[in-house]
């Protein structure tokens, strides 16, 4: 990590969306910018919370230890998203990892003076509640599949969640680069079968793989292979 010399658009981030102008140039004067590098860990389980972060530029991942060894990728955060905010409330240390899958900037706010944001910016308490709200929903839905749903379903639906996240590019491929391993953690199964799967996928003329680029050319095979899980 070092200090960034970005200086952001105080516009585009979760944060600056929401409040009222007159409130941006306390959130320019107390918000701190800072560079990751690729695989850098931004903050680690266990860590104590003393803020909330906000991508500017480049893509994180937010994971949580998973037995010994393994990892569950809870969700991937990109430009303009919040993070670190599973670790306000009663919470004193982080339950979570963040760590950037690219080289990334962060906006970085103390966790005292996003709390005194919220209580003067009305919108972006309503946008915040809804935010947690949403990811309860997801989170919930997400271990339902864990319980429920076949491994070939829970990596067709978090290939379809990473286009949500990242979108395709005119090729349809992911606008993220990310290891198997990555896929295999987001569906909460094992590097080899998430490989098997994804070879199945290719076969099927659903998916390319070039390199560490992987394209979704055939989303409705996906959305039907997740449509049979839940019949």
């Amino acid at each position: 990590m070092r200090k960034s010399k970005e200086v952001c658009d105080m516009s585009s981030c979760f944060l600056c969306k929401y409040c009222i102008k007159e409130w941006l140039p306390a959130v320019e004067s107390h918000k701190k910018n800072f560079d990751y590098k690729k695989g850098e860990v931004i903050f680690k389980e266990g860590d104590p919370v003393e803020g909330i972060y906000f991508v500017y530029k480049g893509k994180v991942k937010v994971h949580q230890k998973w037995g010994e060894d393994k990892e569950l990728i809870i969700r991937f955060a990109n430009s303009g998203s919040v993070f670190g905010h599973r670790g306000l409330g009663k919470y004193t240390s982080y339950p979570i990892s963040a760590t950037a899958i690219e080289p990334t900037t962060v906006c970085y706010i103390s966790k005292d003076f996003f709390l005194a944001t919220l209580k003067v910016n009305p919108n972006l308490l309503f946008e915040t509640m809804l935010f947690y709200s949403n990811e309860l929903q997801i989170s919930e839905q997400k271990m339902k599949n864990l319980m429920h749903m076949s491994v070939k379903g829970r990596v067709a639906n978090a290939l379809l969640s990473l286009i949500d996240t990242f979108d395709l590019d005119e090729r349809k491929f992911l606008r993220a680069t990310l290891s198997r391993q990555d896929i295999a953690s987001y569906a909460g199964t094992t590097y080899e079968t998430a490989f098997r799967i994804m070879s199945e996928f290719v076969s099927d003329r659903a998916v390319i793989i070039e390199g560490k680029k992987i394209g979704i050319v055939n989303v409705d095979y996906l959305k039907e292979v997740v449509k049979q899980e839940t019949k």
